[in-house]
């Protein structure tokens, strides 16, 4: 198997003659919204019925007659009987709604309409329709004792459809909604607030329906003396429930908070957002109306009873959540494309919870396969290779807990009379690792109109929208698909081409590519240490499909034989090779290898010895010591310029008093001045500077008058050319310990001196010293300094 190649490209120079094709036939039509020829006005929307009593759902459609209605209840389409008839507008009127019972099926259920005209067919969104029913008492009112000032509440709780209506008697007298104290909330609570004597009584919940009215069981409620006055905590003893809504429905966050002094109730949010105020009221002494809800009305809330003037509160909270029923944002548009060509629909639905999509073909659920693709969570149906069979209405289903929708749009499938057959006979040949050669005979009918044909190519394991076309010419029966991967499998099939149109797709061919051993895969080495090399290429998971891997091979390149194989598997991108000899060159080799052989080798050389050799030359110090100088801080700056400054003024007065010695030891004035930059051992040892004295000067080295061999000079303090690096200079002259160096040729040197440069200026002995400045800048200083000769002028440079 060979490296991984790249995807053939998808548009190609012979792809301009289907384009061209294409040009020739008819325009697609724009886009038309919601379906013309065939959509709806009105739709079903849900009920509650009353048992024995008349519903009607509604429909009403618009589109080309003639235009056939009818109904479905649950799935199943619901045959005209006396019981049920579809009205002349189209909507369905059950005459006597019933329940189970009697031998007769319940009428309660979810009912679409249905509409379908020459152009196709339509489904109304789901209507649910549900009998009205009350149910008893789930929890009945209980008695209470309260004392004067303080607080009471009451709640009955009952199931019923629609939600019933809860109003309160008390001693079997509607109790005065008008009265401030009194608060009724829909949920089915009273609330009595600053009790007095004469709210004692007996209470009942009355819930009222369309099915039924019921009374709750009688509770009574006793009002004592007033109260002690003590300080009481202050206490919630009601917090808000968690609440499942949907939009435009009501919320009531309930909130009852008793205390001495009587505290004070607030709301917030637990995410800090506002509340608002639009739709927002405080019903009683604290509970929290939020009208009309809408989805970014969901949250947490959270009810505080605060003690007046301290920072004593308690707090409750609670969860309203928000439901919205699937609404569409993009509504998939009606289109006309030629036949063979590829259709796409896009629907976009929102909603709370996130709408699931559907598709429906002429009201039949459409699925993926074959040529039809779902994509982007269900928004998106591309059909490729139309005919005539995918000509229809598409409906787009969106739907949620909260409620569905549905919009609609048509395809058209553009035909012209008269077009070619599909070409038959087609077989494909694997050639090559990466050829295929795909033969062909022309359609057996109306074949003068021929202009060309198209190969559809793709790889078998990809979905139809990957496949790329190549053009071939009337007159040409086979075509040779190059670019191909090896071992793997492709699919076929043409098309014949005219200026009306294309034929119909032909029967589809497969193929595989022959194999082949891989290619050489790409190798980089890496040097971890003096003994230690890391080697990196990329990964070829295919391999392990064919049985397949790495195979690697290394030796000194002293050595005619190698070490290895060392088989590893495709996944593997890397290798470590330790205890090699620091001193010695290695030939390092990698080859891929699968079911068919080894392919080519990639072959390194790496030498272990100039790690060894930077290593010795650059030891960990100077790292170190390049980092601490990084990181100095202003004060070293100073100390720096200090030392720098130190320098010149003894250069200056050695050179007034007629020093020959052109040398200047600066080590010890640096240790003096300088802060400590790491142990001692481990600093720089070439802090001298000799550079062409004068020959009364060669045996004289700082103020001691020690005498200096010129040869251990040179190896204390080697030149440039002696540590590996090319001399700067164009014509560097050999050092002849006779010949005086002339003022003509002054020379300069900048060598690192423990953190700052020194540059040194030499004449010849015979003629009249030179007057040339020495300086000195400390590592710190980056700036642009200048040092003149004359009229020229030389950059500073800073410590290395």
């Amino acid at each position: 198997m060979a490296a991984p190649r790249a995807a053939p490209p998808r548009c190609r120079p012979r792809l301009l003659l289907p384009l061209l094709l294409l040009l020739l036939l008819p325009a697609p039509s724009d886009g038309l919204g919601h379906s013309a020829e065939l959509a709806f006005a009105v739709e079903p929307s849900d009920d509650v019925a009353v048992p024995g009593q008349p519903v009607v759902l509604g429909c009403k459609v618009e589109g080309t007659p003639p235009v056939r209605i009818t109904w479905r209840k649950n799935g199943v389409e619901l045959p005209e009987s006396t019981h049920s008839t579809v009205l002349a507008n189209g909507s369905l009127m059950i005459r006597h709604f019933l329940l189970d019972g009697g031998g007769s099926p319940s009428d309660e259920g979810d009912y679409e309409c249905v509409a379908q005209n020459r152009f196709g067919l339509v489904v109304s969104r789901k209507a649910r329709i549900q009998a009205a029913t009350m149910s008893d008492f789930h929890v009945h009112p209980q008695a209470t004792v309260g004392e004067e000032g303080g607080v009471a509440r009451f709640q009955c709780q009952i199931h019923g459809l629609p939600k019933p209506l809860i109003t309160w008697e008390k001693n079997r007298v509607p109790i005065d909604t008008d009265n401030e104290r009194y608060t009724l909330l829909p949920k089915g609570v009273l609330q009595i607030t600053g009790l007095q004597a004469e709210d004692s009584g007996v209470f009942h919940c009355v819930a009222s329906n369309v099915a039924s009215v019921r009374v709750s069981h009688g509770a009574s409620l006793t009002v004592s003396g007033s109260g002690s006055g003590a300080y009481k905590e202050p206490t919630i003893l009601v917090g808000p429930e968690n609440l499942t809504l949907t939009v435009h429905q009501t919320a009531v966050l309930e909130c009852v908070a008793t205390g001495n002094p009587r505290p004070i109730v607030s709301w917030s949010r637990l995410d800090g957002r506002p509340i608002g105020v639009e739709g927002i009221q405080v019903l009683g002494t604290g509970n929290l109306i939020i009208s009309d809800v809408t989805v970014q009305h969901s949250g947490v809330y959270v009810c505080a009873a605060n003690r007046p003037g301290t920072r004593v509160r308690r707090t409750a909270q609670g969860r309203l959540v928000v439901q919205a029923p699937a609404e569409f944002v993009q509504h998939p548009q009606s289109i006309s494309r030629p036949a063979g060509t590829t259709a796409m629909f896009t629907c976009q639905a929102q909603g709370e919870p996130p709408p699931h999509v559907t598709w429906l073909k002429n009201g039949q659920v459409l699925g993926p396969g074959g040529h039809v693709r779902l994509k982007n969570n269900n928004s998106t149906l591309t059909i490729s290779g139309i005919g005539p069979e995918d000509e229809a209405i598409y409906q787009c289903m969106a739907e949620n807990s909260a409620g569905s929708s549905q919009a609609s749009a048509r395809l058209t499938v553009l035909w012209a009379e008269g077009l070619p057959g599909p070409p038959v006979n087609v077989q494909a040949v694997s050639v090559s690792s990466t050829e295929v050669r795909v033969s062909w005979t022309e359609p057996l009918v109306n074949t003068k109109e021929i202009i060309g044909y198209v190969l559809h190519i793709r790889k078998a394991a990809d979905p139809p929208e990957l496949e790329y076309q190549e053009a071939v010419s009337k007159s040409t029966f086979q075509h040779l698909v190059s670019d191909l991967e090896p071992s793997t499998a492709y699919s076929f099939y043409i098309k014949a081409y005219t200026p009306r149109g294309a034929s119909s797709a032909s029967a589809a061919t497969l193929a595989s590519t022959l194999g082949e051993a891989p290619a050489p895969p790409p190798l980089s080495v890496r040097v971890l240490g003096s003994s230690t090399l890391q080697l990196l290429w990329e990964p070829w998971p295919r391999l392990a499909q064919h049985e397949g891997g790495f195979k690697l091979f290394y030796r000194p390149a002293s050595k005619a034989s190698f070490t290895g194989p060392i088989l590893l598997p495709g996944t593997v991108s890397s290798y470590n090779l330790s205890q090699l000899d620091p001193t010695a060159v290695y030939e390092v080799k990698l080859l891929a290898y699968n079911q068919h052989g080894d392919g080519n080798a990639t072959v390194r050389f790496v030498s272990l010895r100039g790690a060894s050799e930077r290593t010795a030359l650059s030891p960990p110090c100077d790292c170190r010591k390049e980092e601490a100088t990084n990181q100095t801080s202003t004060t070293g700056i100073v100390i720096g310029i200090h030392i720098g400054v130190t320098c010149i003024i003894f250069c200056v007065l050695f050179l007034l008093f007629g020093q020959r010695g052109r040398v200047l030891l600066c080590k010890d004035v640096e240790n003096q001045l300088s802060p400590p930059q790491g142990p001692r051992s481990q600093r720089d040892p070439g802090i001298l500077a000799l550079n062409g004295a004068g020959r009364g000067e060669r045996g004289q080295l700082g103020r001691d008058g020690k005498h200096v061999d010129m040869k251990e000079l040179e190896q204390l303090f080697p030149r440039a050319g002696a540590m590996g690096q090319p001399d700067p200079r164009p014509n560097p002259r050999p050092t002849d310990p006779e010949a005086p160096a002339l003022c003509e040729e002054t020379q300069f040197s900048m060598l690192p001196l423990q953190g700052f440069g020194l540059l040194e200026e030499m004449t010849s002995e015979a003629k009249a010293p030179c007057v040339g400045p020495l300086a000195a800048l400390p590592p710190q200083d980056t700036g642009p300094g200048l040092l003149s000769e004359g009229p020229a002028a030389l950059p500073a440079r800073s410590g290395q």
